[in-house]
């Protein structure tokens, strides 16, 4: 699963900074500029590293992930349990990147694991400008339109069962609470399969440097995004 993605070293995973910007716009559809592999602020994107936890850990009923740092091109990185059943995410110095708590049931069946994870991560990738835009217009804010900066923080869910299903993802409620130069978005999703209501979960993202919102430099922002995505689709 996801193997095309990363690159086992031994004990640890490396990640170039080709792989992670296919997984963010082919598997996401995510064509946030930071995961170019020429972006000066380049980072591996925070669901990969879910879409790894779940590969090599398996899908716990209930999981809260929170992401520490930003993983930058060909770091290698130790996924690894503690005595606590606690999973962390640290690189070779110890600086950790992602913690993960979880607790429940688990299943390792390889086609529950990756039919929730690609799920779940489809439904990520639309941070923007699907569910951000409208959140940051409402609010009369956006991002900084020459270095925009939206960081994942946490994610977590909850599953009333985990065989047969086959899941899907849909938006409930979404907020955002400005304090000064940042804010904090959250995203409140349900998990149904076959029509029936299977979980919950909650997703949490930090946008900094914000500035009034502008229609005109709002708009140029989403249609470069959509000028990225076709380009990518028809390559």
């Amino acid at each position: 699963m996801f193997k095309d993605f990363y690159t086992q070293r031994g004990e640890y995973v490396v990640i170039s900074a080709e792989q992670a910007s296919r997984f963010a716009k082919g598997v996401a559809g995510d064509y946030n500029p930071i995961h170019n592999p020429d972006a000066r602020r380049f980072c591996v994107p925070g669901d990969l590293l879910f879409v790894l936890v779940l590969t090599k850990f398996g899908l716990s009923r209930q999981m809260e992930f929170r992401f520490t740092n930003m993983v930058g091109a060909d770091t290698p990185l130790k996924f690894s349990e503690a005595d606590d059943g606690t999973l962390h995410v640290c690189d070779e110095s110890g600086k950790g990147y992602l913690q993960v708590v979880r607790r429940g049931d688990i299943t390792h069946d390889p086609a529950v694991v990756e039919a929730f994870a690609r799920c779940y991560v489809a439904f990520s990738g639309k941070n923007f400008p699907h569910y951000l835009k409208p959140l940051m217009e409402q609010h009369g804010v956006m991002f900084n339109p020459k270095r925009p900066l939206v960081i994942y923080d946490s994610m977590g869910f909850s599953l009333k069962r985990l065989d047969g299903f086959s899941p899907g993802l849909t938006l409930n409620h979404s907020s955002l609470e400005v304090n000064g130069k940042r804010a904090d978005a959250r995203l409140e999703f349900s998990i149904e399969s076959a029509g029936e209501a299977v979980g919950v979960g909650s997703k949490k993202l930090v946008v900094s440097g914000l500035c009034d919102y502008d229609a005109d430099e709002m708009a140029a922002i989403v249609e470069e995004f959509y000028r990225l995505k076709a380009a990518y689709e028809s390559a």
